[in-house]
């Protein structure tokens, strides 16, 4: 059968399933939602002065970041998940992106900060945020995630909920100034490979940077989805560091070093490298490997209708170029099908696929696997560990299962 016969009979199945349940409703149980006035109809709402800033509806109060409380020692050196089960297409909304912190959030008024590029430089120079927003600038589309996402998965299925075991990425559109504009009115010395770059808050986080990377495609970025970048993400001035781990994406960012070597500070050597099974630990392991996740259904959000036509959505990305495709399974990898790719597809950005089938109501092992532009295929966990071992608790990028029972409910497992 055709892709294209076997779509308009999903189609046509899902209308006739619909318009059998809308007419069953109306009719037979007279349903008053739809047959009667409602207090809404006739009464006038709020004005356009109470509402300022818009926000969400109430009965979207669920929608929010959390937290897994065990997971870190205190909350101003911790992490706060973006709920992917209640979003849909590529861009997060500001206030859902995820969080992570190492000494709370900085929060100070923008016209006290300053960027200051030294090192090996032809000039010092010293920004002000008005002398940067007198550069060109530039918008982006880019996801961010953390190296530790799905980390807790190595050894087996740990997190229930796609927002705990996938949360730690968002994606938005950057506006900034190109990180070689910066560097070009210094003048980098023909000696200088590397930077680094610092954050003002209480951590002092500090990433090595090759100049490669530097001169390509980081931005300087002060906005995010249009507006100014919220306190949690760095306002007022972050880097943005297109396709690798984030927490090189430093935030509150106020100085940049160039120099000739990296300087291999903390957050470099002690944390965020891989260790492998021997002892020894994987070195400058920067891009973010070809992912993908089903995010509906998931155990956050099951099924909640009794057979027919079903809808499973997700999230791909890769830290090497664009997603041109993604496979989704519902038995466990015996079949694969290609799922529909919906949406802008952007270089280091993610991008939103659907796959449409008939449920019968029987158990259910979805997976998805995604394919990146260089030809990188997603592996399985087992996969990874073969090479890797479970010492690693960083740069898991392995094939995610959620089992779905006859009743629609999702849980967290793994197959081999």
């Amino acid at each position: 059968m055709s892709k294209k016969n076997s779509r308009r009979q999903f189609l046509k199945a899902g209308i006739a399933v619909s318009t059998g349940l809308a007419a069953s409703n109306a009719v037979a149980d007279d349903d008053p939602l739809i047959t009667q006035k409602q207090t809404w109809n006739q009464e006038l709402g709020s004005g356009v002065d109470e509402r300022p800033y818009g926000m969400p509806s109430p009965f979207e109060v669920d929608v929010k970041r959390r937290s897994v409380p065990w997971l870190t020692a205190d909350p101003v050196s911790s992490i706060n998940f973006t709920p992917l089960h209640e979003l849909d297409g590529i861009i997060t909304p500001n206030g859902l992106c995820f969080e992570r912190h190492h000494g709370g959030v900085a929060e100070y008024d923008p016209s006290y900060h300053r960027l200051m590029i030294n090192g090996l430089v032809d000039k010092e120079l010293v920004f002000t945020m008005e002398d940067i927003m007198r550069f060109p600038r530039e918008n982006r589309t880019y996801f961010l995630e953390c190296a530790a996402n799905s980390g807790m998965e190595w050894r087996g299925s740990q997190l229930n909920g796609c927002q705990f075991t996938h949360g730690m990425i968002h994606n938005v559109m950057y506006t900034g100034v190109p990180l070689r504009s910066l560097l070009e009115e210094a003048g980098i010395k023909s000696n200088g490979k590397w930077l680094l770059a610092e954050g003002a808050d209480a951590s002092g986080m500090t990433r090595s940077i090759p100049m490669e990377k530097a001169l390509d495609d980081c931005l300087v970025a002060f906005k995010m989805n249009g507006e100014s970048l919220r306190p949690e993400q760095g306002y007022p001035l972050r880097l943005v560091v297109p396709g690798w781990e984030g927490n090189m994406w430093i935030k509150w960012l106020r100085r940049i070093e160039v120099g000739d070597q990296p300087w291999h500070h903390r957050e470099e050597t002690s944390k965020y490298t891989d260790l492998l099974e021997d002892g020894r630990a994987r070195r400058f392991t920067w891009v973010m490997d070809a992912k993908s996740v089903i995010t509906n259904p998931s155990p956050q959000a099951p099924i909640l209708h009794s057979k027919g036509p079903t809808i499973l959505s997700g999230v791909a990305w890769s830290g090497r170029g664009t997603i041109p495709r993604v496979d989704v399974t519902i038995d466990g990898g015996k079949n694969w099908n290609m799922a529909r790719m919906s949406g802008p597809s952007f270089d280091k950005s993610m991008h939103r696929f659907y796959y449409e089938f008939d449920w019968n109501g029987s158990d259910l092992l979805v997976q998805s696997r995604a394919h990146d532009s260089t030809g990188y295929v997603q592996p399985t966990k087992d996969e990874l560990r073969s090479i890797r071992g479970e010492n690693s608790i960083y740069h898991n990028n392995g094939i995610q299962t959620w089992h779905i029972n006859a009743k629609g409910v999702a849980e967290n497992v793994e197959i081999s």
